[in-house]
């Protein structure tokens, strides 16, 4: 028994002065290539990836404390620009690099999920299917009021993205045929910006990346298809981009580690609770 109190003695002393600590992943799992790990792992972009980006970085920090992980917005153009800078370690887009993009600044790609774009309104606006006809005109400014595709008497509030935009790329590309979309269009800065623009006015017609789409807005069918992730999964949805981590030529260990817990069965689950669909399966 005295030995036993001692080792426990022992054992207390050593937690009390940070001589001993319990890792918080066990070894084996998807966490333990941060075993031992420290640094700054700085990543900026495109909004439709902060959902999956901020829970890994909690789930990496939370274990591993001495590993810090920051996560800012601003657009897919902005991932471009910080990660060719070297101002971000992974710069986020909602679109493929280009051609230009990738050999003038020697960045590499790392697609992980895929995403639907969905037109959303107002929750309480009684239109409930639109046909990719009536959306081009609306955006192209042409159709000004919701009486003219089944809604109530009221104008028609336009909001866009700005053309830095992943998700307003996929949406003129894939959606618009790339038309023209009316001057007159209040810009917002991301995707959740958007959904706020739209669940705050009764008016309004925007669009945003499935994921981000929650009760407080409403994704009417789109030639009577719903904007669903397995409706995009099974290919009934055409409205869908690749999600992308980019980095400046090969990344450092550290950001390696990150990379693949998300390409990984941990990061897999993780993109599916956010409401996307994984790469790889988890």
């Amino acid at each position: 028994m005295k030995q036993l109190a001692d080792w426990f003695g022992m054992a207390w002393m050593a937690l009390a002065l940070g001589l001993a600590t319990i890792p918080l992943a066990a070894a084996g799992t998807p966490l333990e290539a941060f075993r031992g790990a420290t640094g700054t792992i700085d990543i900026a972009g495109g909004t439709a990836h902060i959902p999956v980006m901020n829970e890994a970085a909690k789930q990496i920090m939370t274990a591993y404390p001495k590993v810090r992980i920051t996560v800012a917005g601003g657009g897919s153009g902005v991932g471009v620009e910080k990660v060719a800078a070297g101002l971000v370690a992974i710069g986020n887009t909602g679109r493929p690099l280009s051609k230009q993009e990738a050999e003038r600044h020697g960045l590499i790609s790392f697609p992980f999920a895929i995403d639907g774009v969905a037109v959303i309104i107002h929750p309480k606006n009684p239109v409930s299917d639109l046909s990719a006809e009536q959306i081009r005109k609306i955006f192209a400014g042409q159709t000004t009021n919701w009486k003219a595709v089944g809604g109530q008497d009221a104008p028609i509030n336009l909001y866009t993205r700005d053309e830095a935009s992943g998700t307003r790329a996929v949406l003129w590309k894939k959606l618009l045929k790339k038309g023209l979309i009316a001057e007159h269009a209040d810009v917002v800065t991301s995707n959740g910006a958007m959904k706020v623009a739209a669940a705050q006015d009764p008016n309004a017609i925007g669009y945003a990346g499935i994921g981000h789409i929650d009760s407080t807005v409403k994704a009417p069918l789109l030639d009577g298809i719903a904007p669903t992730q397995e409706n995009a999964a099974a290919g009934h949805y055409p409205i869908v981009r690749k999600l992308y981590m980019n980095t400046k030529g090969e990344p450092s260990p550290l950001v390696r580690a990150f990379i693949d817990y998300i390409l990984g069965p941990a990061g897999a689950k993780i993109i599916k609770s956010k409401g996307y669909i994984p790469l790889v399966a988890g």
